[in-house]
């Protein structure tokens, strides 16, 4: 584990709502931009948790959305379904997001929450990884045939190139989904990425600001 806490959330169309965000430690991908680092090796996690004791923290916590996020956490397998099975299943909580890479198979995870009641609670935030990324070989073009129209797929958009590929995905390949674009601040200024939005005339796609790095110093944790 890296840390369970409560904030805002940062992004998305969620964005604002009080929100549990449960880190769960290491990732598959090495994003050039990852804002994230020390949630996978070399980093050491801050420490080991069971299922159970995760849940009994986050339910000290009063928000009604939760954010399992990481790193991956779906990387873990059996054990990451385990955990997204337990927080669905928590009463006060109505809504369980799930940040993941594009890079682990959904498929076992999509046939559990297509499977029960709890399920229903449960929301894939796809981020599809783009050229500037470094990681756009690892995708995993399956997964966007898994999406319902409760999920969100996110591209996180460093330059004009990002831009054009992002595009092209929506064109060919998703079905479903609300299409989030967020920029790299250092390298795509919003106000560009919005001229570019407008000139393409796309108007089902959300401009996703990271609230969190406004509120807060960018490199403040736990926020």
């Amino acid at each position: 584990m890296v840390e369970v806490f409560q904030t805002v959330e940062g992004e998305g169309t969620r964005a604002g709502f009080p929100t549990t965000f449960v880190r769960v430690y290491n990732c598959n991908l090495r994003c050039t931009w990852c804002d994230t680092p020390y949630s996978y090796a070399p980093a050491k996690p801050e420490y080991v948790a069971s299922v159970r004791e995760i849940i009994d923290r986050v339910r000290t916590f009063p928000a009604r959305h939760i954010c399992l996020t990481g790193g991956e956490p779906l990387m873990h397998g059996d054990k990451s379904l385990l955990l997204l099975r337990e927080l669905a299943r928590l009463d006060h909580v109505r809504d369980v997001h799930v940040e993941t890479n594009g890079a682990v198979a959904l498929h076992p995870f999509d046939a559990w929450r297509r499977g029960g009641p709890d399920g229903r609670k449960v929301r894939f935030i796809l981020d599809w990884k783009l050229p500037a990324s470094g990681e756009t070989e690892r995708m995993i073009p399956e997964n966007l045939d898994l999406l319902t129209d409760r999920d969100e797929i996110k591209f996180v958009i460093a330059d004009e190139r990002d831009f054009r590929e992002a595009v092209e995905v929506l064109r060919t390949r998703v079905k479903e989904g609300q299409p989030l674009f967020s920029p790299v601040w250092e390298t795509m200024p919003p106000a560009r990425l919005v001229e570019l939005m407008l000139a393409h005339e796309l108007t089902d796609v959300k401009l996703s600001l990271q609230l969190h790095k406004i509120i807060w110093h960018p490199e403040t944790r736990g926020v």
